[in-house]
């Protein structure tokens, strides 16, 4: 025996009928949370401040860059050639 039952109603509805809590205040808040610190990213991947960034390093961490990539290239090399 199979029995459907279609349920009609909105979701506060059936919040409300479940007996589960009324979260539309914490979820307005959380939403301007989070839309306050996407903004507040945003300004960080301005092209100015990517190079900012990307050069904060120094010229010795762009040079561990290049060996750490060196090396994978060589590891990635060597294991095709022993196939």
């Amino acid at each position: 025996m199979k029995v459907t039952v279609e349920v009609d109603c909105t979701p506060l509805e059936a919040r409300q009928f479940l007996g589960l809590p009324d979260v539309t205040g914490l979820n307005e808040k959380l939403m301007e949370e989070m839309q306050a610190r996407t903004t507040a990213n945003l300004s960080m991947l301005t092209p100015d401040e990517l190079v900012k960034n990307w050069t904060a390093f120094g010229v010795g961490a762009q040079e561990q860059f290049m060996k750490l990539m060196t090396r994978a290239a060589d590891m990635g090399a060597s294991t095709s050639r022993a196939k």
